[in-house]
């Protein structure tokens, strides 16, 4: 029986039983990417978000097309992933996007910004708004495709030395911050220093810095840092949910079949999804032990989110009126992000509110 008629009489099943489908994969090219990520191999959950879209792609492809995923400085500096798939140095990075806020502000609206949407706010503009397309057309002039690459979802305010009482504590405040949230906090007087995850143990420790933020319980418990610093904050203002980013080199991504293409669109929304829910899993029980610990963990005064969403108002007004590319995207983001909080006003906040309420629960 020759192959046409194995198609046609024993259908997809019998083509599959038969081996034919084999001879078809055949045919897509072995292929090896490196991914260079910005951050250190000893968090599973962020760094580990690199590891399950690897792990994907492999599972489906039948291992023909593997990417090998390497922490911060095994390839290139955690800050220097951009430049390195820019290049095409490496096909691939996974990291936050503020990080690259000294390019172009723009780039921080990928990750998150101060007073922004939460996770499941940021993944619907990306996937249903215009966030992935006003992104995409912005990377483009860095030869950068993005993806969902996960989001950590609201973190915590950072370790102080010091608790914050009012907004005057931030002035002279020397306070390690993630990406763009710098131009607030130097607006309050404070001194921004974006230290990569791996580093920040040490800076605090030295007291080469003040205070440091990293992402929340379960992360911050892993770098160790309320044994350096007694005081807990919450919430981060500046990132009520984090979306990491895949940023692919456009050259390579338009050189793949396109199977493998499909595939690294599948495997990053795995991922992103993996990362959130290990985020929600593992935050409880690390807080809980963070605060039998003796650590203080307090909410930040309200007149210092007052303050600080001033301030964070005031450097959006300038970049408005300086960088085009900014308020392109920016204003279709807080479009959506003022009917996001429309609805979560008037049903999951107050379904949310009413279940935290319930004493004994």
């Amino acid at each position: 029986m020759d192959r046409r008629s194995l198609i046609k009489n024993a259908g997809l099943a019998g083509v599959l039983a038969a081996g034919v489908a084999p001879a078809v994969q055949a045919q897509t090219p072995a292929i090896r990417w490196r991914l260079a990520s910005s951050f250190p191999k000893a968090l599973d959950t962020i760094y580990g978000g690199a590891e399950a879209f690897s792990r994907k792609i492999k599972e489906m492809s039948g291992g023909k097309f593997e990417i090998s995923v390497h922490a911060a400085g095994e390839l290139m500096p955690a800050l220097g992933v951009v430049d390195g798939v820019q290049s095409g140095t490496t096909e691939i990075a996974h990291t936050a996007p503020y990080y690259f806020f000294g390019k172009n502000e723009a780039f921080a609206i990928g990750g998150a910004i101060p007073f922004g949407m939460n996770s499941r706010q940021m993944t619907a503009w990306m996937n249903h708004g215009n966030g992935r397309k006003l992104m995409n057309e912005f990377y483009a002039g860095y030869n950068l495709v993005s993806f969902q690459g996960g989001n950590t979802g609201a973190q915590m305010g950072g370790w102080y030395r010091k608790e914050i009482k009012s907004p005057a504590d931030i002035k002279g405040l020397k306070f390690r911050v993630g990406g763009f949230a710098g131009r607030v906090i130097e607006r309050m007087g404070g001194v921004p220093q974006n230290i990569p995850g791996g580093e920040i143990y040490q800076a605090l420790e030295k007291g080469t810095i003040d205070a440091a933020e990293w992402i929340g319980p379960y992360d911050d418990q892993k770098l160790g840092l309320g044994k350096v610093a007694p005081v807990y904050h919450y919430p981060g203002w500046w990132e009520g949910g984090l979306e990491v980013s895949f940023y692919v080199n456009n050259k390579a991504y338009e050189a793949l079949p396109a199977e493998y293409k499909a595939m690294i669109d599948a495997a990053s929304a795995y991922a992103h999804v993996d990362m959130q829910a290990k985020y929600d899993a593992f935050n409880p029980v690390a807080l809980k032990q963070i605060a039998a610990s003796g650590v203080k963990v307090l909410p930040f005064p309200t007149p210092v989110l007052q303050a600080s969403y001033k301030a964070a108002m005031e450097v959006y007004a300038e970049l408005d009126k300086k960088n085009p590319q900014w308020k392109k995207i920016y204003d279709d983001y807080r479009k959506f992000q003022r009917d996001q909080l429309f609805w979560f006003r008037v049903n999951e906040a107050r379904f949310d509110g009413f279940m935290q309420s319930i004493k004994g629960f």
